[in-house]
């Protein structure tokens, strides 16, 4: 597998995780009045989106059960709609969401290793 769907994978890892801890023992209105966590709360969905959505066509289709269009459009909703990004949405997303798809993206990670 090219170095460049490892790469995708591992940024993919690394903000999904972020994002998640970002929001970890925060409320939504924590996240609200703190400029520096909600922007980079905002950034880590931005660049897990963006990684989604540079990985190759075939390559998502080898792994069906991973949702990669999700990522991209929650990236192009926060890009696009900033001034009306729901936090409560992000942070039930974070919280919800992304511990079951860091696991998905880990294993794609290691059968693309091994």
């Amino acid at each position: 597998m090219p170095r460049r769907e490892l790469l995708l994978l591992g940024e993919m890892i690394d903000a999904a995780e972020q994002a998640h801890n970002l929001v970890s023992d925060r409320g939504v209105d924590e996240i609200e009045s703190d400029r520096q966590v909600r922007d980079a709360l905002l950034w880590n969905f931005t660049v897990l989106g963006e990684a989604a959505s540079q990985l190759p066509d075939e390559f998502k289709k080898a792994h069906p059960g991973v949702n990669w269009t999700r990522p991209s459009q929650l990236r192009n909703r926060i890009v696009h709609g900033y001034w009306s990004i729901d936090l409560d949405i992000l942070h039930a997303t974070a919280t919800n969401d992304l511990p079951g798809f860091i696991i998905q993206l880990q294993a794609v990670s290691a059968g693309i290793e091994s």
